[in-house]
């Protein structure tokens, strides 16, 4: 980890202070054997209401990332920007007055990658991503680096669990399209034009069972090389680019 990345709140009262304003938080790491104190209670009943991941870690790794001494078992990793919901996810289509198109990353945990994808969402006009909380990166000073500005303009949701966030999906009319080389279909015959949410998995690991057995449909991106998959944020860009090619020709008719 990297402390100049990320802003780095420290001390049990700058977290809660950081908390109770509202401001955008990736994660708070707790020391495990910090004791019951009240400032802790009130830090975890905070980071539940807000569904902020809180992490135990052992005192050291506490002294190696926190800028000073003084952490008193407590630190959390400010955001570049505040979280959206799923609501103004919903809410983005139809103010566009489009179908809406999302894309949705199970897990991708490498900071250019996700940048890299939010870049490429602001210009092929996604509408909005989906990341999960946990075992996944946020919007971190790297994430917003890598996507040179883009994280200003696509809104991000961040949710606990994915296959859930589809099913909420799915209430709304959205299809939800899977990216998975085992997919029956080419990822260019599937229609982008209807509402749609296209799938991503993670690094080396693809999507997950769970999430796999959500989808309405899996896709393909053909290969004919000896690598048997994409990089994550490659993947996205070619299916988010196919997404705007067939919207756009819709209109053009």
């Amino acid at each position: 980890m990297n402390t100049n990345d990320t802003d780095i709140i420290v001390g049990r009262n700058p977290v809660i202070e950081a908390l109770k304003s509202g401001r955008p938080i990736n994660k708070v790491l707790l020391s495990r054997n910090s004791e019951r104190h009240s400032a802790i209670a009130e830090i975890l009943r905070l980071t539940h209401g807000k569904g902020i991941p809180v992490e135990y870690v052992f005192s050291s790794t506490l002294d190696e990332v926190s800028p000073t001494i003084t952490h008193q078992g407590v630190l959390a990793y400010a955001a570049v920007k505040g979280y959206a919901s799923m609501e103004d996810l919903l809410a983005v289509s139809r103010d566009k007055n489009e179908p809406p198109l999302y894309c949705i990353l199970d897990g991708v945990e490498d900071p250019q990658n996700l940048g890299a994808i939010i870049r490429t969402a602001e210009a092929s006009g996604i509408h909005g991503i989906i990341i999960r909380a946990r075992r996944a990166v946020g919007l971190t000073a790297a994430v917003a680096r890598a996507s040179a500005g883009a994280v200003e303009y696509v809104p991000v949701a961040r949710v606990n669990n994915i296959a859930q966030s589809i099913e909420t999906l799915k209430k709304e009319q959205v299809w939800v399209i899977g990216i998975e080389k085992e997919g029956h279909t080419d990822y260019t015959q599937v229609d982008y034009k209807i509402p749609t949410a296209i799938v991503i998995g993670g690094e080396g690991k693809g999507l997950s069972d769970l999430v796999k057995k959500r989808c309405d449909y899996l896709a393909a991106i053909p290969m004919v090389g000896k690598i048997t998959s994409l990089n994550a944020s490659i993947a996205a860009a070619l299916v988010m680019y196919e997404a705007l090619r067939q919207r756009n020709s819709s209109t053009h008719h």
